[in-house]
């Protein structure tokens, strides 16, 4: 009870504390009347997305040719709302952040339900590209045992979905959704793939956790990499003034049907990987590497320690 007392005598001096630090650190605030994309709207959306890219696997299941024009159907007219209120949200916010000399007068709803509706026009070709990602997560992974299987039990390929929507997403000129969408799946799965990435049909990652790939990465056709790997940047640009010059390509260039094993780090945008190489675990590059080369670490010498034998002969020797 004492307890009690003493927070309700101090609340209202912590309160104002608080809400002073909203205005004296307005760049971790937003308050208004103009909300901003909301983070569980995005993952529904996400999941709506899901359903109909992967229709009887991913949540309804019971689906057969009679009813699932209708459940999908279904699907489109509400994802049709849903993505218009965030990607209008997205949209007003970029508008307002401009001088208010430079912010043009247009029609946020109408530009928000035009790029809507294009990004559904783009499901079927988001299809077929998966369409290739499963296949090669299938060919490429002796251990799965089926299409299906992949779908529903591998991070990799549930990233790269998110990715390939937000991708599609970006080039609309949408902001701020892509990246909640892509930083979703990194929390979920482990895997941070930029929305702003280009990456080919046919592209597998194996286990996954700690894979990054960078906004400015060019990767090519049937290009598989292993969990930790980096495709990152080397260094960032500035200006006379000391500040990062945007817009930049950052990042390594992946050509055609390149595999990078675990752990390997490929940094520079002016770095590119040539078709059919193999970058062996842990290596650093920073430099490019011709086609079908193999790059790898010279083989580390493994000394292996026992214990003594009763005639106090110690094991000991390298491999």
């Amino acid at each position: 009870m004492a307890t009690d007392i003493r927070l309700k005598e101090a609340l209202p001096e912590i309160t104002e504390a608080i809400v002073a630090t909203y205005t004296e650190c307005s760049r971790t605030s937003h308050l208004g009347h103009k909300a901003l994309p909301s983070r569980e709207a995005v993952i529904e959306i996400l999941d709506d997305f899901l359903d109909i890219l992967y229709p009887g696997i991913w949540r309804r299941q019971n689906l057969h040719i009679g009813n699932v024009e209708y459940h999908v159907g279904d699907l489109i007219d509400g994802l049709h709302d849903k993505l218009i209120v965030q990607i209008m949200r997205a949209l007003r916010h970029e508008h307002d952040c401009l001088p208010p000399d430079q912010r043009p007068v247009i029609d946020l709803e109408a530009i928000a339900q035009q790029k809507a509706i294009e990004l559904l026009r783009r499901i079927p070709d988001i299809r077929a590209i998966l369409e290739q990602d499963v296949q090669a997560a299938f060919e490429g992974d002796p251990a799965a045992k089926s299409y299906h299987e992949i779908i529903f039990c591998y991070p990799g390929l549930e990233a790269v979905t998110i990715y390939r929507i937000a991708h599609e997403l970006l080039l609309l000129g949408v902001p701020l959704v892509p990246r909640m969408m892509t930083e979703y799946a990194h929390s979920k799965t482990g895997i941070d793939i930029h929305p702003g990435a280009r990456i080919g049909p046919g592209f597998f990652i194996d286990h996954g956790t700690g894979v990054v790939i960078g906004e400015t990465c060019d990767i090519g056709r049937n290009v598989k990499l292993y969990q930790g790997v980096t495709l990152g940047a080397l260094s960032f640009p500035r200006d006379a003034s000391g500040n990062i010059i945007r817009g930049m390509k950052r990042h390594p260039t992946l050509e055609d049907e390149v595999v990078v094993y675990a752990n390997a780090t490929i940094l520079g945008g002016d770095t590119v990987i040539g078709s059919h190489s193999v970058i062996g675990s842990n290596v650093w590059i920073t430099h490019s590497v011709a086609p079908r080369t193999m790059v790898s670490m010279e083989k580390p010498s493994l000394r292996i320690r026992g214990p003594k034998s009763e005639e106090g002969v110690e094991l000991d020797y390298q491999i």
